[in-house]
């Protein structure tokens, strides 16, 4: 039976982390270049890699991953590679707006601190952005992300660091996340950095609710004031904590293919997509770390379509993705009225997916 193609659907990616988006073969070559071993998981032969972060142990092998990744980019020549390579591939999938998640700490040894890291980010993204439309990248805005394995200071330096950049238009910081192992710190410690952030006007994203159960989210939500939780799936499992999430209208952005890999849910059909968006959630779907679940936005897309949702759900969710992001308005109703054609064309006239 034909199907609308997917990769032609119009949509924004708003999870997606920096090392995370990077091309296996990019991290080979910059491994060779720096005459770094890489783990056999990212040898041709044995990738994907098979992972579970269900436990410390599964999330220690997971972590070592994508550490043996990050140490391969070692100047501003890679960094910028990876910003335009992430475009690249996102616009090829049909996004038009990607939010790149960068913790500029863990590249600031090479380039002179973290300033001149989120700097080199910035001006990439600025520059791809400009001909987004003519090389059919996405355009590109940063949401600058602090550890929650680190003090909660330095997330108070990274949130200044991120409004002396505030914006809302591609190439600048539009976003203040908290990434890392959720099991790890205390959730209100890292409330200050977000107010500053707040006061800056960025949006505020943290994770919240995929290693950790319904608890985490309401705490999340309570202590830091989000307009979108990374990740929050979890939430269903408490019909309380489901409903403060959509009444308050906080923007979930959904990665099937990570909590698959993560060892959250057995198989992709247990991905609880359909009770979210059931319940009114408003739902934008990620791939978060293409580079080590071997699958990319597209493919979150085509869960979602196994899962039951029909081409106009679809629809409503690439709509969902523009409407939680900060693209600029003329990239939104753009997009919109390009949803609509791909929602009328008939689904005969694509190659499917």
């Amino acid at each position: 039976m034909p199907r609308r193609d997917l990769a032609a659907l119009p949509k924004a990616h708003l999870h997606l982390h920096f090392t995370g988006s990077m091309r296996v073969e990019t991290v080979r070559e910059m491994a060779a270049e720096h005459r770094l071993r890489l783990p056999s998981a990212l040898d041709p032969g044995s990738y994907p890699p098979e992972l579970s972060a269900a436990d410390e142990r599964g999330w220690f092998r997971f972590q070592r991953l994508y550490d043996a990744a990050r140490h391969c980019v070692r100047g501003e020549a890679e960094m910028r590679r990876i910003v335009r390579e992430a475009a690249a591939d996102d616009g090829a999938e049909g996004s038009r707006w990607l939010e790149l998640q960068v913790d500029p700490t863990s590249y600031a040894p090479f380039v002179g601190g973290i300033t001149p890291a989120i700097e080199i980010v910035l001006d990439e993204a600025r520059a791809v952005s400009r001909d987004a439309r003519r090389n059919g990248s996405a355009q590109v805005a940063i949401v600058v992300a602090a550890s929650r394995v680190r003090h909660p200071l330095e997330a108070r330096t990274l949130a200044r660091l991120a409004a002396h950049h505030a914006g809302d238009g591609p190439g600048e910081v539009v976003g203040f996340g908290l990434s890392n192992d959720e099991r790890r710190g205390a959730t209100a410690d890292f409330a200050p950095a977000f107010r500053i952030a707040e006061r800056a006007g960025l949006l505020l994203t943290p994770h919240a609710g995929e290693l950790l159960g319904p608890t985490a989210v309401e705490t999340t939500v309570e202590a830091i004031g989000p307009q979108r939780l990374g990740h929050g799936v979890r939430s269903v499992e408490d019909p309380r904590v489901l409903d403060l999430v959509v009444e308050r209208g906080i923007g979930l952005e959904v990665c099937p293919g990570s909590n698959v890999s993560l060892g959250v849910y057995p198989e992709a059909g247990a991905v609880p997509l359909r009770r979210l968006v059931d319940a009114g959630a408003q739902v934008a779907l990620g791939a978060d770390d293409p580079l080590l679940f071997g699958s990319r936005l597209v493919d979150q897309y085509e869960t979602a379509r196994d899962l039951g949702l029909d081409d106009a759900a679809l629809a409503d969710l690439a709509r969902a993705s523009f409407a939680m992001s900060r693209a600029p308005q003329e990239v939104r109703r753009r997009a919109e009225a390009d949803v609509d054609a791909w929602l009328a064309q008939d689904p005969g006239d694509g190659s499917g997916s």
